[in-house]
């Protein structure tokens, strides 16, 4: 069975204890999150690997609608992370009405 690389907003929400890391700008986190999301933008993700769960746990990486979040899980599965892409982003998980942080 092939791992999944991507989930909708539902899965992750239902997820117990999901790690979600969120790869907007700094601007577009505060301006509203995924509770418990960890704000680490694209453009520092390499230079921040070593705050990625490590060990095969898996996590999920979210954005504004599913692109920077796919090109970040495209460079991690290459170094072997278990990351799942959030297909819809954040724009989804605000329309599902699921909680916000900001």
């Amino acid at each position: 069975m092939q791992a999944i690389t991507e989930a909708n907003v539902e899965h992750v929400h239902n997820a117990k204890d999901a790690v979600i890391i969120d790869v907007r700008e700094v601007f577009e986190f505060e301006a509203g999150h995924a509770v418990g999301a960890v704000n680490i933008p694209l453009g520092e993700l390499g230079g921040r690997l070593d705050e990625l769960p490590q060990n095969g746990e898996q996590f999920f990486v979210i954005c504004q609608s599913g692109g920077r979040s796919g090109r970040a899980v495209v460079a991690l599965r290459a170094r072997e992370y278990d990351a799942v892409n959030v297909a819809g982003g954040t724009a989804d998980w605000i329309d599902a009405e699921y909680e916000i942080a900001r």
